[in-house]
């Protein structure tokens, strides 16, 4: 491996780009350790600041993740996302066994909070009004990839089995409807990107300046009530967001007017 001084690219990025095509190659799987910052600095011919710098960017785009007195780690592959929140839902209403083979999902909290912004004004009521909340976060081979919380109304939620700290062995929409009695219909999703807050980024694993891709979902009933509205946030470099739909074919030419003249 090394660096071309006459490149008009930084030492730091070509090294990046290096380090990023070996991992692409296989030469080092998801999970497994790198060799120390002052082994690729010899590796390399550079100063160690230099090689700090590559792994900074590397750890920034999601490629490699930093564990404090142990060393750097390829992080691992994307988690795709191909079904938005419309998943949660299904296609008959019911649970997605393969996303729970690949995912888990634990319990963090349950409890009243102060609404934040976003969640105040998806439901039409002042910031901080108290709501019922259940936090959640989401892993994959131990590796955090989630972090999310699902709000109710204190009037809806009070005393139900929403409020309770167990998991249900069906999905939240359905215990949702059950113990407010009203179905969802319809639902919304906002998605953003953004930096994360210092908690994400803790959770997360990644650094504070690493974007995340952030959810708003907000589900109606049938009077376009919001039921639930929940919140995903995702380390960006490591999401890939796809949908899958069909194109709607040309329509159909209507026969011109027998009492149109053209030309």
């Amino acid at each position: 491996m090394q660096i071309n001084p006459g490149a008009a690219e930084f030492p730091h990025r070509q090294i990046a780009g290096q380090l990023r095509a070996r991992i692409r190659a296989g030469d080092w799987a998801a999970g497994e350790r790198l060799p120390s910052i002052p082994a690729i600095a010899e590796m390399f011919g550079v100063a160690k600041q230099t090689v700090q710098r590559a792994i900074d960017q590397l750890r920034v785009e999601g490629v490699l993740i930093t564990k404090p007195g142990s060393g750097t780690y390829v992080r691992g592959t994307r988690r795709r996302l191909n079904r938005l929140s419309r998943g949660r839902y299904g296609g008959h209403r019911g649970y997605h066994a393969d996303l729970a083979a690949r995912y888990r999902q634990q319990l963090v909290q349950v409890g009243r909070a102060p609404a934040p912004p976003e969640v105040a004004d998806a439901f039409g009521v002042p910031d901080g009004t108290e709501l019922v909340v259940r936090r959640h976060l989401v892993r994959t081979e131990e590796v955090p990839v989630e972090v999310g919380a699902s709000w109710f109304r204190t009037a809806d939620a009070a005393g139900t089995s929403l409020e309770r700290m167990e998991a249900y062995g069906r999905p939240l929409y359905q215990e949702a409807e059950e113990a407010i009695g009203r179905r969802y219909v319809s639902a919304t999703d906002q998605i953003s990107a953004r930096q994360p807050s210092r908690e994400e980024a803790e959770i997360l694993q990644i650094r504070p300046d690493t974007p995340v891709l952030h959810l708003l979902h907000v589900a109606y009933d049938a009077s376009h009530r919001p039921i639930e509205v929940a919140q995903a946030t995702w380390p960006g470099p490591m999401t890939t967001l796809t949908e899958q739909y069909q194109v709607p074919g040309p329509a159909p030419e209507a026969d011109p007017d027998p009492g149109l003249v053209l030309g």
